[in-house]
């Protein structure tokens, strides 16, 4: 290899339909069903008449294999469609940033632990937890509480543990 050549990151070449087959976990059939419909249309190179070979770039991969995911999950592929539609009218840059979640009937956008939006439903947003922040909320309120408790040992748990200890001593 010459010092001047680099090599290119996945992320950087082009994919033919039955790379991005296998990468996705789909049929041919159904890649060029999606590519026909335009629910995933090759970024790098369309297919342009019989024998020319469409080249899909990583994100059109990545973008295959959630399509597979939410048809898995038994999400209904209009839906699916309506989900794409939308992350590509709003113009999501950099997917990495978005969870995508989904009860089967719905898909909604998580693109921070505040922000869930339903895409089935033009964007209206919806109630969100993030369960790690309350966990360590509960973790250090717990912590707290226990450091209390243990200087004061005045729960009525702890009186409770000390009578039975001086029954049993007593016996």
């Amino acid at each position: 290899m010459n010092e001047n050549e680099t090599t290119a990151t996945p992320r950087e070449h082009g994919y033919r339909g039955a790379v991005a087959c296998q990468a996705a976990g789909i049929s041919y059939r159904q890649l060029d069903y999606w590519a026909r419909t335009g629910l995933v249309v090759p970024s790098i190179r369309s297919a342009s008449g019989s024998g020319s070979a469409r080249l899909y770039s990583f994100t059109d991969i990545l973008v295959l294999k959630i399509i597979r995911r939410f048809l898995d999950a038994g999400v209904s592929l209009q839906n699916i469609r309506t989900a794409v539609e939308h992350l590509t009218a709003k113009g999501v840059a950099s997917l990495e940033q978005v969870t995508l979640m989904s009860d089967g009937v719905s898909i909604y956008e998580c693109s921070s632990s505040e922000e869930v939006y339903d895409l089935l439903q033009g964007g209206q947003g919806v109630f969100g937890i993030a369960i790690g922040k309350v966990l360590s909320e509960v973790e250090g309120t717990l912590v707290t509480l226990e450091r209390d408790s243990a200087a004061s040992d005045s729960d009525e748990l702890a009186a409770r543990r000390r009578a039975k200890e001086a029954e049993v001593k007593a016996v």
